[in-house]
């Protein structure tokens, strides 16, 4: 079969390697994500270990760790206190670690399965993280911050994806209230002077009013994707 425009050739050659033409066909007329059959991703230019346990790190989600990377650096303080909460596979945590060896950095996921997989990665890639299974939602958690980031499942139930999301965890993508349950509770209960966001295209003025609930004063800065839909949220709390 012919290579797929959406994949590099790169990750070509490691799938035609590992499969035959036949079961890739069979997994791609399945919209299986080539991401899990290849095992891994490159993400901020370091490598992940990826399955059926945690979500596929996206580009978008690339986009605002660089971004968390570059102003940290501008910050230019040390000993910093960061928190990733819905981790996931681990991918911002890590990443952020590796920049900056310095700082604390904690993740937080529901899943223990996906905190499996994020623990595996750290060790990947050589990084001290302090890894917590929490349930956001309901667990009582009162801790201060440096800097909260987040890419929490966003996504409305009712909304309607793609179709190889459904081999994803749907825990990680989905979430009540429009998709804005998890910034609420995160604003609330995780007190920070910087917060940075991933969000759904039309949650922007949501999302913002949500954080004015909490820091009325707070200074607010929404970004653009490379599709040109916003998607981040960057606050400045004090």
């Amino acid at each position: 079969m012919n290579k797929p425009e959406y994949i590099s050739f790169k990750d070509w050659d490691i799938l035609t390697n590992k499969y035959s033409s036949n079961k890739l066909e069979e997994y791609f007329n399945k919209n299986y994500p080539y991401q899990y059959l290849i095992g891994d991703v490159e993400f901020c230019d370091n490598k992940f270990f990826v399955d059926e346990r945690v979500l596929i790190p996206r580009f978008e989600t690339e986009i605002m760790t660089n971004d968390l990377i570059q102003f940290i650096k501008e910050l230019d303080k040390k000993n910093l206190r960061i928190v990733d909460v819905c981790t996931g596979s681990g991918c911002i945590a890590i990443s952020l670690k590796k920049k900056f060896e310095d700082a604390t950095v904690c993740a937080i996921d529901i899943s223990e399965d996906a905190l499996k997989v994020a623990r595996e990665n750290a060790l990947l890639n050589g990084t001290n993280v302090k890894f917590f299974n929490h349930d956001v939602l309901t667990d009582d958690i009162d801790i201060k911050y440096d800097i909260v980031v987040s890419n929490p499942p966003y996504i409305d139930k009712n909304e309607t994806v793609g179709k190889s999301t459904k081999y994803e965890p749907q825990i990680a993508l989905f979430a009540d209230n429009n998709g804005l349950i998890f910034y609420d509770n995160i604003i609330r209960k995780f007190k920070a002077k910087y917060y940075a966001f991933e969000i759904g295209y039309q949650q922007k003025e949501q999302v913002i009013n949500i954080v004015k609930k909490y820091y009325p004063q707070a200074i607010i800065e929404c970004k653009k994707d490379y599709s040109g839909f916003d998607r981040f949220i960057y606050v400045k709390s004090e």
